[in-house]
């Protein structure tokens, strides 16, 4: 059990960010066939041919794959947390090639630790004095080749969930921010502490001293997975809200694309989790102006309704729009 304490001070300096090399390098173990893709199963399909291709002339990239292990320590170095809340995939690959080579070895020393030695190929690359600049090309080509073409898409759903949740924390404190990150978190509000389940029987204690803690969304990781590395900042990567697009319910989704327009119902149906018009049109794929049109249409139908957060505009769902996206107007009666 990870044992976080907090001050009163940790809320003001906690933030979010969204990293594009923690999600390269959670895509690659994605794709490799360690974790299920799930809602990601349709993208999966296509880039999986593709990155065994990429596999196949990127010893960097074998190697990596190599030190995925489920529920055990994967070294730091590979995807450390964002120094910023909103960096370039340049900026963080620069910094892992920076690792100076004694922590790389340390770092994948301990995640080898206690498992069967990886093939003699992979040894190779792991005990190399190039290991550091041979693993970063292994993710920056997976990030050239797979995800930056997806990454407007990926980065409008982790936009989504840190304008949510970043008001929950600012407004109702750590209890709202950490409510539903998933089972292995909990809010111990009584000692003012955050738990998190750790791999292996762990039982530490750190303290955030007014440092704050960095939330990272993610859309393809499972459980919360926490950094507590003092090279760091202090972080917990969790699962994305809004990953998977709400369905309407089956029978119903070609029925209310004839009623209200199949565009319209996309968007509808995205609302599930609320969202800014331009987050809307990277995330299906529409011209900007064109998802505008739209959500001022269903907001003039009273399907939706917009709030201003900051300087932006969210969209979410009425209750009439709940109930016209489940099929079920007439529970709203006559």
């Amino acid at each position: 059990m990870y044992r976080i304490e907090v001050s009163p001070q940790d809320i003001a300096a906690s933030r979010f960010a969204i990293s594009p090399l923690n999600e390269t390098m959670h895509a690659m173990w994605m794709l490799s066939g360690r974790m299920q893709a799930g809602a990601h199963a349709s993208w999966a399909a296509t880039a999986r041919p593709r990155f065994a291709r990429l596999l196949s002339g990127s010893p960097g990239a074998r190697a990596m794959v190599a030190l995925f292990r489920q529920g055990a320590y994967i070294a730091d170095f590979i995807a450390p947390p964002p120094t910023g809340i909103d960096v370039a995939f340049a900026e963080e690959i620069a910094a892992m090639r920076a690792t100076p080579l004694e922590r790389a070895r340390a770092e994948i020393a301990m995640s080898l630790d206690g498992r069967p030695p990886p093939p003699a190929e992979i040894m190779e690359v792991l005990e190399d004095d190039d290991v550091v600049a041979l693993l970063a090309d292994g993710i920056e080509r997976t990030w050239t080749e797979l995800v930056a073409p997806q990454w407007p898409r990926f980065r409008a759903i982790l936009e989504r969930d840190v304008i949510q949740r970043a008001g929950r924390l600012a407004t109702y404190g750590w209890t709202a921010a950490l409510d539903d990150l998933g089972p292995r978190v909990r809010w111990r509000p009584a000692s003012a502490r955050i738990e998190v389940a750790a791999p292996g029987g762990r039982d530490e204690r750190h303290r955030l001293g007014g440092r704050g803690l960095l939330f990272l969304p993610s859309l393809f990781v499972r459980k919360v997975i926490a950094y507590l590395d003092e090279a760091w900042p202090y972080a917990l990567v969790y699962p994305a809200r809004g990953v998977a697009a709400a369905q309407p319910r089956a029978g119903g989704a070609s029925a209310l694309a004839g009623l209200v327009g199949r565009s319209r119902a996309r968007i509808l149906a995205e609302l599930e989790t609320p969202a800014t018009t331009t987050q809307l049109a990277a995330r299906l794929g529409l011209a900007l102006g064109t998802a505008g049109g739209h959500l001022t249409a269903l907001r003039a139908a009273g399907l939706v309704a917009g709030a201003r957060v900051g300087r932006q505009v969210l969209y979410r769902r009425t209750p009439l729009g709940d109930a016209l996206v489940a099929g079920r107007l007439d529970s709203l009666g006559s």
